[in-house]
């Protein structure tokens, strides 16, 4: 797939734009905003269980890493307990906040799938949906899942660590962190329309390459909204819907032409 050279700030404004056009496609349309709050809601039931459980059974689960120091000095035997557990819980909270839209995409897949065709139709109609087994689409999604999430975690470990250097670490650190998560983002929220025309993982990144500042500026922004505390659970119908719309705009018209057949006509 032909990498095609962005136009810079322009493209990364633009994707801020479909980001907000999602939001706004959703609070027209209330009933499909709080059908698109399910997905996120469990996973946040999910994971405020996890981390609570964690949080009653932190003491035991820092005596637990830190055997070594069952012998110290009762001082710095409990300095260093409430390191751990200060590490272990913050660690844990981390790794939530990098999991969290990547599994809330997975469980929800055919609420926003809906929400995805429902845009698509109002904007003159969706791709049928592609004659592929239900098996292999789970199969698929749990694969694609699975190495953005690692993909996620590396480099958020990579930023975390970076993080502690002074001045770079709490100036250019964030927004580059937020850039490349918000890349990776943005492939995520358009996969739906893209994979019903027939686009796997690695031709769709290879499409986003080819607009890298438009994806980076709309999975930034979606990014920095999910960051604010339960951000991500009220705004992901609306970045669902604004990567609908920019895949239906912008993503598709650049499909190469080996792909074109995969479109349905209503769209060239």
């Amino acid at each position: 797939m032909p990498v095609v050279k962005g136009r810079g700030l322009k493209d990364f404004g633009s994707g801020v734009v479909y980001f907000l056009r999602g939001l706004a496609w959703v609070a027209r349309r209330p009933g499909k905003w709080l059908f698109g709050l399910i997905p996120a809601l469990i996973v946040l039931v999910v994971y405020a269980a996890l981390l609570g459980s964690l949080a009653w059974n932190l003491d035991d689960a820092a005596r637990g890493v830190t055997p070594f120091a069952d012998h110290w000095s009762s001082g710095l035997r409990t300095t260093t307990h409430v390191v751990a557990g200060i590490t272990l819980f913050g660690s844990a909270a981390f790794l939530a906040v990098l999991t969290f839209t990547a599994l809330t995409l997975l469980v929800g897949d055919p609420f926003y799938e809906r929400i995805a065709v429902a845009v698509e139709d109002s904007l003159g109609g969706a791709p049928p949906e592609p004659d592929v087994p239900l098996g292999t689409q789970i199969a698929r999604a749990l694969k694609d899942a699975l190495i953005l999430g690692l993909f996620a975690v590396g480099f958020g470990l990579v930023f975390f660590v970076l993080g502690f250097l002074p001045v770079v670490g709490q100036t250019v650190v964030p927004v580059l962190a937020a850039c490349v998560s918000g890349y990776f983002l943005a492939g995520e929220l358009s996969a739906v329309m893209l994979e019903r025309r027939g686009l796997l993982r690695r031709d769709r990144f290879a499409l986003l390459k080819a607009h890298r500042s438009l994806a980076v500026g709309f999975g930034a922004s979606a990014f920095v909204v999910f960051l604010i505390p339960l951000g991500a659970v009220f705004a992901m119908p609306g970045a669902v819907a604004g990567g609908a719309i920019l895949a239906r705009e912008r993503l598709v018209p650049a499909i190469p032409a080996s792909h074109r057949d995969l479109v349905s006509p209503a769209h060239h």
